[in-house]
């Protein structure tokens, strides 16, 4: 049997039109061959190279349209829950007055306003951050709409100077929000207060959320903290400084990443000589039973020295819509466990 030609290299790292392949000479046969997968009508890959439904729609996108909403979260590394968000469904939209696309696996979207902000994002167009963050404001429930606002600020300790970051600064956001008149306006703004820079993770922000939500006093973010000398212990997720009580998530890189756990080890150790009360929280405390982990919590700083009057945080009732910790559950967690990403100190 004769060998089948591969395809020129241009077409092998990703995603390509047909009228892509026709342009160099791939003639109609190549194209229908069971060897290359249709992802998208007008659109095949060699199966390898599908990395994302994003990555397979790139060939169809038009001119005038850009991936936004969940799609462009993803592409700025929202950790959106799958629960709420499949994966498999790919968000574009086009500035009116085009055809908002209509596809099997497409939302399409058109934009009626006059000025949307469309960047370039892993040489994709895709929705600006401040668009994508109150793009998701509609569909998002308020704690996971938190979660995406703390990463779209999110300042890491070291930067990436390939990603620069913040991806967006919290004034531009709130300045954003106020000229947007969309679906989830309310939900936007409420989410606004309860952004903090800091947050690694959107378990870390989670937790954060569960201590407000039980009307605890707010607490710093990923704050350095120092001994008694000035010396640098290191960072903590949550820090109650007035009460000496540090609270930690302890995601999945204490299981994968032996180095890192041994570093943190250290300095918990170190923060416990110096006085702290280091408490430390998994997946099953936040998500399986977050009324204990309020209690822990509650108790140690009346350890502390807390008086159980609340300062802080801001709003009128400091609660997080939709939060059940009374019930011993936070509503729509159950299902949105996801990996912690972040560091240790």
């Amino acid at each position: 049997m004769r060998r089948r030609e591969p395809l020129p290299a241009s077409l092998r790292a990703a995603g390509f039109s047909v009228a892509e392949a026709r342009a160099v000479n791939v003639g109609r046969a190549r194209l229908r061959n069971h060897e290359l997968v249709r992802p998208f009508h007008g659109v095949r890959a060699e199966a390898h190279a599908l990395v994302s439904p994003i990555a397979a729609f790139a060939p169809r996108l038009r001119a005038d349209e850009w991936f936004s909403h969940e799609s462009a979260a993803r592409l700025w590394r929202v950790p959106l829950p799958e629960y709420e968000h499949p994966t498999d469904v790919v968000h574009v939209t086009i500035a009116a007055p085009g055809a908002a696309s209509r596809a099997r696996g497409v939302c399409g979207h058109q934009a009626t306003h006059a000025h949307a902000h469309v960047v370039r994002r892993f040489g994709l167009a895709c929705s600006d951050p401040a668009d994508t963050w109150l793009g998701l404001a509609a569909h998002t429930d308020l704690a996971e709409l938190v979660v995406a606002g703390d990463h779209f600020v999110l300042e890491p300790e070291v930067l990436d100077p390939l990603d620069l970051r913040p991806y967006v600064g919290l004034d531009h956001l709130r300045a954003r929000t106020r000229e947007f008149h969309g679906p989830g306006k309310a939900r936007a703004s409420a989410a606004l207060e309860l952004i903090r820079p800091g947050a690694e993770s959107r378990p870390e922000t989670l937790l954060r959320l569960l201590v407000q939500d039980a009307r605890l006093p707010e607490p710093e973010v990923n704050p350095v903290i120092a001994d008694g000398s000035g010396r640098r212990i290191g960072r903590a997720d949550l820090v109650f400084r007035q009460f000496r009580v540090i609270v930690e998530y302890d995601g999945d890189q204490h299981r994968t990443d032996k180095q890192q756990y041994r570093r943190d080890v250290v300095r918990w150790q170190r923060f416990a000589r110096n006085r702290w009360d280091v408490l430390r929280f998994h997946d099953v405390d936040l998500f399986g039973r977050p009324a204990r982990t309020v209690a822990q919590i509650a108790e140690a700083l009346t350890l502390g020295g807390w008086d159980g009057r609340v300062s802080g945080w801001g709003g009128e009732s400091g609660r997080v819509s939709g939060w059940g910790v009374g019930r011993g559950r936070v509503s729509g967690w159950g299902a949105g466990r996801g990996r912690a990403e972040r560091r240790g100190g």
